[in-house]
Parts: C-alpha cells; structure tokens; sequence
C-alpha cells in the first residue's frame, strides 16, 4: 500500500476535500439481477430506483418518499387516559398479564397497526428482440463514487450501454440508452404498478401513471401520485400512444426523465395539490439540459458528499469476483479486507440516497420499497432500527443527511405532545416504538411490543450528539425545545416505586423481551434501557441549559430527578442486569436478538474503562448473548464490541453479518427479510474500530481486528469538532492527521505507544501525557495537526 500523504505530510484543507478513491467503489455483476434483492439501489434522497439490468426488459422500481397509505389520523386510544392509573397498579403489583390485557384492550392506538409505506410501481422498458439475440459481455454495476449503474452488453453485433442515476440537483431519475452503431437505440417504455388508477399518455413524448396511497384498517388513503416519463432522443423519434407506451425507435441515443410527485403537504395536513404539474415542472427543467450536463451536476451534487470521507483496505485476488460472489466466500473465510472498506463507503452510500435535507428521513428499508404492505410497514422503528439508521451520520461525515431526523423530531415534538396530554396527562411530548408518515405517537402492534413510552426520548438524544459532534450552538438552541419537551414528560409520567423508592416508567418494557413467561412478560417498570436513557436525557437538557444560559429551574429538576432512576445493577450471574430485578437467567429468550441494556455501552456512554465492573458485567450480557442474531442485531453487536476494545470479537460480528444469510446479493442487510439499519450499523462500527471519541477522548485504533493490519481512512468525525485522518501497517498507527474545527483542547489515546508527537505548520507542539497512551495538546480553530508515534 502506498504511503498516505493525508497521515504523511501537512495540509492546510480539510481531510473531507475531494479526492478521487485509490480503487473504485463498485458493485459489478456478470448478470441481470433476478430478483429485487439483486436489483441495484439509486436514490436522490425524495426519490428511489431499484434497477435491474435486464436485456429483454429493464425494470426501474420506483419510489417516492411520502407515498403512504393512510392520511393524517390521531390514533390515540379514547379509553387510555382512563385506565392508565389501573395498568400501573397491575404491572407494579406483578400482575403482567392482567396489565397486558388491559393494555391491549385500552391503551393501544386505534388502529392498532399504523399505515405503510409504499411502492409507486415500476418503469418498464421493453427492447426489441429481432434477430437472434444471443448476449454476450455483459456487466451491471453501481459506481458509488459518481452514484450512476451502467449496464453493458453486446447483442448482434452491437454494444449497448445504459447508465441510470437519480439527480438530486433536477429532482428526476436520469436514464441513457446509447449504442456503438447509429439507429441502434429502440425500446418501449411502459409505467405500472400495484396502486396505479390510470396509464396514460401526457405528451407527444412522454407517458404518465396516476394513484393513491391505500386504505388502511378504516384510515383513508389520501396521498395521490404521478409519476411521468418524458423521452429526449437524438435521432430516430419518440411517441406516446393512448394506452400509455412510449416508443422510441431507431434513434443514436435516448434519454429518459423520470418525476415523480405526490400532493403529500405534511404529517397534519390533508393531501391536495397538482402532481402532474409538479412532474411537469421538474421535467421542463432537466429537459432543456444537454445530458452530458445532467450527469455532470448529477456527479459533483454526489460527490461533494461521497468523498468527505473514504476507507481503503488491501486489495487481494477476492477482489476481482463479482460482488455477490465475494460475500459468499468472506462468509466461507476468504481473505478480502477490501470487502469490509466497499461494505463501509456502501452505507455511506445508502445514507446520502435516501436521506437529504428536505426529504423524509430514512426509513426500515431506507427509501426502497416494492410492496404495497412491507414488512413490519417499513416505517420508523424507534427502539432501535430509526437511531441505527443514523449513527454513522456524523462519524462517516454526513452530517447534511443528518437533517431529515432533525425535522421528524420536530413533527414528532408536536403530534407527541398531543399523545402526552390526551394520554398521560403530561406536558412535554412522547412517542413509543414505531412512528410514521403521519406521525403517529400511541403505542401501537400490541402491549407485548408497543407500550414503551421511551423512544421518543432516545431520538431526541440525536439533537445532543449533533452538538457534541459540530459545537453547533444555534443549532442546539433551535432544536432544545425538542430535548425539553421530552425530559418534560418524564418529569410528568415518571411514578414512585413503592417498594424502593425509585422513579420509574410504568408501563413499560425492555424493548420486545420478555422476563417472563405468559402474555404480559415483557411489561414491566423501569427497565435498565429506560433509565439509562433518561440519564442521557436529563443530563444533555442540564447541559444544553447550561451551554444556551435558559430554564434553571428545568435543569434543577431533571438534575433531581436522575438521582432517583435506578442505578444499573450487576446479577447473580455477573450480567447486566435487563430489569431492575435479576430476572435475566430466567428470561423465555436468553438470546434475544434485542440488547436493550447495552445501551449505556453503545451507543451511550455509561459504561467506560471509568467503570470496569460495569464493562465486565457487558461483557459477561454478550456472552450469555450470543453472537448469533438477525443483521441488525449483528451491527449492534459490532459496536458494543468494539466499544469493549475487542477487535477481533467484532470483526466476528461483520465476518457474521457478510453472508449470504444475512446479506442480499446487492449488500442490502437482512434481518432476513431487507432491513437497512444493519447496513448503518455496520459503518458505525467499523469507525469504532478506527475512532473513538465518546468518553471525553479521542482514541485512536481503539479496537482495530488482527484481520485488518494495514489501512488508511480520511475523513471520520470524533466529538468537540476533529476531522481525523490515520494510517497504520502491521496493526500499529504509522500516522495520524487531526483537523480541530472548533479548536477544543485534544486528548488523544492510542494504547499502542505511551505518547504521540504532535506538529504543526512543521514546528512541534508542546504536549502533556497525563498517563501513558494519553497525549494532551491545545489546538486553534482550523488548525491541522500531525500526529506519530513518540521515539
């Protein structure tokens, strides 16, 4: 591997410039896809594509962020209010399963299932067959670094070529059909779907597909749809007919232009608007610009976001195999470390598709979706799924992709405070485990899962991190309403244990497990996630009242009442303890995929080498654990190893996670079936294995796996504002670079030495080593700093 100018010699830019990867990050298949899960994504972060490389027929799937069923719908339960006080006598006198039953019966939201996310359809394109046929070198694949699948094939004689992506700049999906001989370029393209009411034609040159979101268990679909596509050829012609076909024959090279709109206008608004003007409008736009044009702002819009950061790893012979194939043998223990970096600037890649400020946030299956009722709705799963999606946000360098969150935190702010008032008769807001496109608060799927009433305050800690990460104060001003409301709440719903004393959430449950067996085994008061949750919470709202000099009095009393959570308790078994009580050895499920009370070790910070007995008694929950689990699981797993500095244990997880059981052929992570959280969760913890920053230090290589001894990586975040660049060979750092963006103090670990030299502009800076592997140093703003190991 080539030295790294980026550890190796000063720069004044940031270690985010533009730089082309040192090998491409690509997806490459010798075949069509023939199966979704074999499909390509592409994504503008409001619009997605699914492409399939076919000769005969190519097949776009496409989807729109707001397409959902249902419309806007309060689903709190009439009844919950009053029976609230009776569920949390029953779950603190023990009786779970009369609490489960009035739960069920009273305080679910009506409906009891929130509606789904869907699918626009499909743009089909038809290729003519004349002749015989026959194709040969053929290639599919999906470049990440420009965000464009190209398909290439010869078929009688002629090379055809197809590149597809989806500009976030025009707000269209882009596909090109050229050929290495005039007149070549032929297809019919046809627009279908599950939900569509009327194909038509639109134009001279162009076809459109009309729909509406479906109903959904006495909840009306509201939202309608267009989707058009517009034919822009060079040579030969382009007709639409009556029916819907638009045929483009005989031409050079064709381009298509795909919009789609809905009248969706927010969460609480009914549905209404022109869709087909909209289409039209974004299409007038991208039409009157030469293709090559198109492409160009499609490719620097990508990669001004792509490029902020980048991992490389060896290349071996594994390499070369088509992507499916080096899955299959990396599961089988094949040597291919380059496989773990494509794996990483793949999430990254996933993120900026589907995620971008002003579109909704990402999602169970991100932006991709070909059903019209998913799994699991492909909504936003709160106790887990949504926070994992974002993790990698700051430290992979998106922070831009960040912002969608941020604004469903906000609509969840306000449709929550209504399921806090009605419901509990509490101030503040709340949201239980699953929310949706109409933001939907109430517990929902069933008391068993849906009665916890913290996840609404677990993404809000989202709006911290963001501070931690950047030193954002205007942001952190605008977003602390979000943070108080939800500490409000607690402060309202919290109940007194009579038996210890203790605050407590109640009803609750340590998220989809149960304690114990029969049908209210899961609820239960004051779960150990719970209160390290609310430890969070309260301390980043007596933080932020502290940094923005407002509501004293709102930090006196969250300051009060994290005194009276309970603590985190070790059982007889040397665990963490799930619950309050040691109930863990006789729990239906010792391996439940769910590790709800490692929260504190990650992706909080409770756990730490400042608490050993508490990192053991991690340790000893992830033994007892398992290794097995479903793909997000496994992601989880690879960051609470990493945290515990086990880097081969971690790299076990991923080695897990990249099979072709947990793993589709186009890398989509499967639980099974397609969840992209475990895709997010993966690239956050592989940047645990290279940067730490949660315990008020900046560590270094803290739990890099023996399987990858050398590497360079750009561009990670750490916490109070570095940029960090490293490179190491042979399993040691050879060399760091830190950007201080906000020009904080560095305290800087790497165990590997018991100092690190530090240089700036050439000259020394002067450093402080509090304890051996610890470097401490000032920096300025915008300063960058080289870091090596001390002689």
């Amino acid at each position: 591997m080539a030295p790294s100018a980026s550890a190796a010699e000063p720069a004044a830019e940031s270690a985010a410039e533009s730089a082309a990867p040192a090998a491409r990050p690509v997806l490459w298949y010798p075949e069509p896809a023939a199966e979704w899960l074999a499909a390509l994504p592409l994504g503008n972060g409001r619009l997605g594509a699914m492409v399939h490389g076919g000769t005969g027929t190519e097949e776009l799937q496409l989807n729109e962020d707001t397409l959902w069923a249902g419309s806007p719908h309060d689903f709190v339960n009439p009844r919950a209010a009053g029976s609230l006080a009776e569920a949390r006598r029953l779950v603190l006198a023990g009786e779970w399963d009369a609490a489960q039953r009035l739960v069920d019966a009273d305080l679910m939201g009506v409906p009891v299932r929130q509606p789904p996310y869907q699918t626009v359809g499909s743009l089909l394109l038809d290729f003519p067959a004349d002749g015989p046929g026959e194709v040969s070198g053929y290639r599919r694949e999906l470049d990440l670094d420009s965000g464009v699948h190209t398909v290439s094939h010869l078929r009688d004689g002629v090379r055809h070529h197809r590149e597809t992506f989806a500009s976030a700049p025009d707000q269209v999906i882009v596909v090109r059909l050229t050929a290495d001989a005039p007149g070549a370029v032929s297809c019919t393209a046809r627009l279908a779907g599950p939900l569509a009411e009327e194909v038509s034609a639109s134009g001279p040159d162009s076809v459109s597909m009309t729909g509406r979101g479906g109903d959904w268990e006495g909840v009306p679909g509201g939202i309608r749809f267009h989707a058009v596509v517009q034919a822009v050829t060079e040579g030969g012609s382009a007709v639409s007919s009556p029916d819907g076909l638009l045929r483009i024959t005989g031409a050079d090279a064709a381009t298509l232009l795909i919009a789609v709109r809905t009248d969706h206008r927010a969460w609480n608004l009914a549905p209404g608007g022109d869709t087909l003007g909209a289409c039209l409008g974004d299409l007038l736009g991208a039409a009157g610009v030469p293709y090559p044009e198109l492409r160009d702002r499609h490719v620097r819009d990508h990669r001004d976001l792509f490029r902020r950061a980048a991992l490389e790893l060896p290349l071996t012979p594994a390499s070369a195999l088509p992507t499916d194939r080096r899955v299959a043998a990396f599961g089988d223990g094949g040597a291919d470390p380059a496989l773990v970096a494509l794996y990483f600037a793949y999430g990254r890649y996933l993120l900026m598709a589907c995620s971008r400020p002003g579109t909704q946030p990402a999602n169970l299956q991100g932006l991709w979706n070909d059903l019209t009722d998913p799994p699991w709705g492909c909504k936003y799963t709160i106790n887990i799924n949504t926070e994992m999606n974002y993790w990698p946000a700051a430290p992979a360098n998106l922070l831009d992709c960040w912002e969608p969150l941020f604004t469903l935190l906000e609509e969840l702010s306000e449709a929550g405070a209504r399921t806090a008032r009605e419901m509990y008769g509490a101030q503040g807001w709340v949201a239980h485990h699953n929310v949706d496109a109409w933001r939907g608060t109430a517990p929902v799927d069933g008391a068993f899962w849906g009665m916890w009433p913290t996840g609404g305050a677990w993404l809000s800690l989202a709006v911290w991190e963001h501070y931690r990460f950047t030193g954002d104060l205007a942001a952190l001003r605008r977003r602390f309403p979000v943070l108080a409301g939800a500490a409000r709440f607690f402060l309202d719903s919290l109940v007194t244990d009579p038996g210890t004393g203790e605050l407590v959430t109640c009803p609750s449950l340590s998220p989809e497990n149960a304690h114990h067996e029969g049908p209210g085994g899961s609820l239960c008061a004051g779960p150990t996630m719970d209160n390290q949750i609310l430890r969070d919470l309260f301390d980043a709202v007596a933080g932020s009242c502290e940094l923005l000099g407002t509501e004293p009095e709102l930090a006196q009393r969250v300051r009060a009442a994290r005194a009276r959570l309970a603590p985190m308790r070790i059982g007889a078994q040397g665990q963490l303890q799930e619950w309050r009580e040691d109930w863990d050895s006789g729990a239906p499920e010792p391996h439940h995929r769910h590790v709800s009370h490692l929260y504190g070790l990650h992706p909080g910070a409770q756990i730490t080498r400042a608490v050993p007995e508490l990192m053991e008694a991690a340790r000893v929950t992830l033994e007892q654990r398992g290794d097995a689990g479903t793909g997000w699981s496994l992601a989880w797993k690879i960051n609470f190893w990493a945290r515990l500095a086990a880097g081969d244990r971690s790299f076990k997880l991923l080695a897990d996670q990249l099979t072709p059981r947990h793993t589709a052929p186009n890398l989509f992570d499967l639980h099974p079936p397609f969840q992209i959280d475990g895709n997010f969760g993966a690239v956050a913890g592989i940047a645990e294995w290279l940067v730490q920053s949660h315990a008020g230090e900046l560590e270094l290589l803290p739990a890099l796996p023996g399987a990858l001894p050398a590497g360079r990586v750009r561009g990670l975040l750490a916490r109070d504002g570095f940029e960090v660049a490293l490179e190491w060979a042979d399993g040691r750092l050879t060399g760091a670079r830190l950007l201080s963006r906000l020009g904080r103090p560095a305290r800087v670990r790497y165990t590997g030495a018991a100092g690190l030299a530090v240089v700036r502009d050439g000259g020394a800076v002067e450093t402080a080593r509090p304890e051996p592997g610890l470097t401490v140093f000032p920096t300025e703003p915008g300063g960058v700093y080289l870091l090596t190991v001390a002689r």
